[in-house]
């Protein structure tokens, strides 16, 4: 039976710093302007629509983990017409969307939706986390790390040359 492997090595015998860049980035975004669990649904969303099962299954867990409902994080496929969504994660949503359109646009009437539920530092805040998960989705699509291994055991150990 074929074991399951990355496309690509881990990152990290490349890039030494690119963990410095994620913890960053996580610090930044966890930083109590914005639910970890909104962080997480914009995160699955995000997953979901750049095709990625890895991230699917990753912020999945990540909302399980946060004690999140199965009804919601499965409602997040079909969020728009789903009753379990406050107006400040629909915004969210939304803006995600938005965001990784095909011919993204962020138009000034979501924006002003958006600025209502949010102050500046939590819009920045979601706008780092929406900036957080399109850092990784290349590194998912590309390489294709395992989905639901630890991080760190996800990639493959031995080098395509």
């Amino acid at each position: 039976m074929n074991e399951l492997q990355s496309r690509l090595p881990d990152p990290m015998r490349y890039f030494p710093g690119m963990g410095a860049i994620a913890a960053g980035m996580s610090k930044a975004v966890h930083n109590g302007t914005i639910p970890d669990s909104t962080v997480y649904l914009v995160h699955l969303r995000a997953g979901q629509l750049a095709g990625s099962t890895y991230h699917a299954v990753r912020q999945t867990q990540n909302l399980r983990e946060a004690g999140e409902t199965e009804e919601r994080i499965t409602a997040v496929a079909s969020w728009r017409d789903a009753p379990c969504f406050t107006d400040a994660e629909r915004v969210a949503l939304e803006l995600v969307e938005a965001v990784l359109a095909p011919r993204p646009f962020v138009p000034d009437e979501l924006f002003a939706r958006a600025a209502e539920l949010y102050d500046e530092h939590a819009l920045w805040t979601l706008t780092v986390a929406i900036g957080q998960i399109c850092f990784f989705i290349p590194v998912a699509l590309i390489a294709r790390p395992i989905p639901g291994r630890p991080v760190g055991q996800n990639y493959n150990q031995v080098s395509r040359r």
